[in-house]
């Protein structure tokens, strides 16, 4: 198996060109956490101006809630959350900049045709980690939308978060490929 693919953030979409579904990667820099009322705010505001808020142009939104700091961390845990919830908001993300996303689980059809007309990429963290994966955050923020608790628009420093590539740019999914290759079979 290849070493895991080092990853630095921000990233522009010509850096994730070469990623293919079922890359390991380990992303280090910052991302932002965004769940639904996170999602719900951010869509309004693209809808009131025609631009992402809080410079997020060009960034990577985590779908995850992180929990206030505990046991010598920047957060206590975080672990990703149920992609499909946002799959509503996603592809106008995507068209207003967002360059990747982080979450678990499989992507409805227009997230994966939206990746592959913007060149971005879904990345997908591995759920039930949410404590190990805290060990590699640095430092989490609070941007936005504080009375949301968890649910904030959080700025977090990355060190190797280890993901995998679950939709490419070039319209590989992860998800549709994964149940024939542990089969041995070519989807057809």
């Amino acid at each position: 198996m290849p070493d895991p693919i080092r990853m630095t953030l921000p990233v522009d979409v010509a850096a994730l060109a070469g990623l293919r579904a079922g890359d390991e990667v380990l992303l280090s820099g910052a991302v932002y956490t965004a769940r639904d009322a996170t999602h719900a705010r951010i869509a309004e505001a693209l809808e009131a101006t025609g631009e992402l808020p809080f410079s997020l142009g060009g960034q990577v939104l985590f779908y995850a809630g992180p929990t206030p700091s505990a046991a010598g961390r920047a957060v206590g845990s975080v672990g990703p959350t149920t992609a499909k919830r946002m799959d509503a908001y996603t592809p106008a993300l995507l068209d207003a900049g967002i360059v990747a996303t982080i979450g678990k689980g499989a992507r409805a059809p227009q997230v994966l045709e939206a990746c592959e007309r913007t060149g971005t990429v879904y990345f997908a963290a591995v759920g039930g980690s949410a404590a190990l994966l805290a060990t590699h955050v640095l430092s989490a923020e609070t941007i936005a939308w504080p009375e949301l608790g968890t649910e904030a628009l959080v700025r977090m420093e990355l060190q190797d978060f280890p993901v995998f590539v679950a939709i490419d740019a070039h319209g590989g999914d992860l998800y549709a490929q994964a149940p024939s290759a542990w089969r041995g079979v070519e989807k057809r």
